[in-house]
């Protein structure tokens, strides 16, 4: 089958190749046919190093497509069934499960990324996070794949996968969010705008915008932010929103040591910091001791949304259908696979917002 390949770390561009072969569903897996798989800057950071990743893979995380096929003992979904691609998916039964943290699962995860699925000859081949979405084929636990309305479009539904369940997760799971406060939002890529989407659907009065790409701000603006501002705006921006005072929440969402301090610093004494960009090991944050006393804020992480998949995927699949969440427009382009390195490319400059491949 025809895929998508990071070769080695480093590189930003993917070999296309036509001779890619993937496992067979065994016991408790399922195969599914991909039809749309979002470009998401996480993979370039994958590719580049930033988040850890065996070598070779196949890129990609947010997916959507056809069941084509399940091993023995699978009865949680059915040949025939549109699913969306769970990149950590929760097993039911472990600690982090049974208290309510099912996004913070690792006992499917930490196996789905050890093992190669794919092949090429007698390579083997991973893929990205434990899945790879960027490929025609693929098999995942049972547990990794969410059953979807088969009217739900495949373009929309790939990017429930991740982005837009992170983004908006962090603002209304994370952060709760409350009516009438004022936000700010570091980095308005895919994940940003859906912060951006999920802070307005919980009623903030105010939503800033920060980014260095003028044509992203404006994207930001028509997805609900009050204002959108250059990085070396911000400052102005907290003294005519705030009257200097800082933002009752800020979200981080590009994962770098510059803009973690930028959201920290933005956020008002007793406010809420919210990391959802996914940075290096190295990229650190550092704060003193008085200044954590003294602030009283609250710096928290948010993982994949703090969101359970099982029932997140079909509460945002209702919010678009009533028109609250903007979905359609996120997909500012698509791609057939041949064209993923145009789209990569015009992600790392900050072009687009979203892209999706079509399969």
């Amino acid at each position: 089958m025809r895929g998508a390949v990071a070769v080695e770390s480093g590189k930003d561009t993917v070999e296309i190749v036509d001779d890619l072969d993937v496992d067979e569903p065994g016991h408790g897996e399922v195969a599914v046919a991909i039809r749309a798989a979002g470009i998401c800057h996480s993979d370039l950071s994958g590719m580049n190093g930033t988040i850890l990743q065996r070598f070779p893979f196949v890129p990609g995380h947010e997916g959507s497509g056809e069941v084509v096929a399940v091993g023995d003992g699978v009865d949680s979904v059915h040949e025939g069934d549109h699913v969306i691609v769970a990149w950590t998916p929760p097993c039911g039964r472990c600690k982090a499960c049974l208290r309510g943290q099912p996004n913070l699962c690792i006992d499917i995860f930490f196996k789905m990324q050890g093992q190669p699925r794919f092949s090429r000859g007698s390579e083997e081949i991973f893929g990205f996070a434990g899945t790879g979405t960027w490929t025609e084929r693929m098999v995942l636990p049972e547990q990794a794949v969410v059953t979807v309305p088969a009217d739900v479009p495949f373009d929309v539904a790939a990017l429930i996968g991740c982005g837009v369940t992170t983004g908006v997760g962090a603002a209304v799971n994370t952060a709760k969010v409350a009516v009438g406060s004022s936000v700010v939002v570091i980095g308005c890529g895919g994940v940003g705008i859906s912060a951006i989407q999920g802070a307005r659907l919980c009623g903030a009065a105010e939503i800033v915008a920060v980014d260095t790409v003028p044509r992203k701000l404006e994207d930001a603006v028509r997805f609900g932010a009050t204002k959108g501002v250059l990085p070396d705006d911000l400052p102005s921006a907290v003294a005519e929103v705030t009257g200097g005072e800082g933002f009752d929440y800020a979200f981080e969402c590009i994962g770098t040591a510059p803009t973690f301090r930028s959201a920290w610093d933005a956020t008002r004494r007793g406010g809420t910091t919210v990391i959802v960009g996914a940075g290096r090991g190295d990229a650190t944050l550092s704060l003193n001791g008085f200044e954590l006393f003294f602030s009283e804020k609250a710096l928290l992480g948010s993982y994949y949304g703090s969101a359970d998949v099982r029932t997140e995927f079909h509460r945002l699949i209702r919010l678009w259908r009533a028109g609250r969440l903007d979905l359609e427009g996120m997909v500012s382009a698509r791609l057939d696979l041949s064209e993923v390195n145009d789209g990569l490319g015009a992600l790392q400059r900050g072009e687009v917002v979203r892209q999706v491949v079509t399969l």
